[in-house]
């Protein structure tokens, strides 16, 4: 009888985990249109797949990532009330990507080292595509 037992609770955590692991979040980046006249951009959830980076870049109407004018540190999974410091004046009007980048390739760890173009701290991408939202400064 108590092998049984063990054997369902075993069965039972197995299928919960496996559950749980089939619902897991997919990385995304969520953030409305805001003013930006305190000298910083927030998103209101990020989901990362690894611990890493939400990176502002300039952007415009081609949707092509430009120089980076802020970031901020993620936790893998979900990331809530995100806020990033611009490094630069962002006018109203101008349009900015809120990316996920990863923690990998770069020579230390919790130091944001990505450049434009660079693969160190860069851009993650699932099935090809960026993780990332584009908003309009206020």
């Amino acid at each position: 009888m108590t092998r049984f037992l063990t054997a369902t609770a075993a069965l039972a955590l197995s299928a919960g985990a496996a559950l749980a692991a089939g619902h897991a979040m997919a990385p995304m980046v969520e953030a409305a249109d805001q003013s930006v006249s305190g000298g910083t951009v927030t998103a209101a959830s990020v989901v990362a797949p690894a611990n890493g980076w939400m990176v502002v870049h300039r952007t415009d109407a081609d949707m092509a990532p430009g120089p980076v004018v802020g970031y901020a540190p993620l936790r893998e999974g979900e990331n809530t009330d995100v806020a990033a410091i611009l490094m630069e004046a962002v006018q109203p009007g101008e349009m900015l990507m809120l990316m996920v980048h990863g923690e990998d390739g770069g020579t230390m760890t919790g130091g944001f080292e990505y450049t434009l173009g660079a693969t160190e701290d860069g851009p993650i991408r699932i099935d090809g595509n960026l993780v990332m939202t584009v908003i309009t400064a206020q």
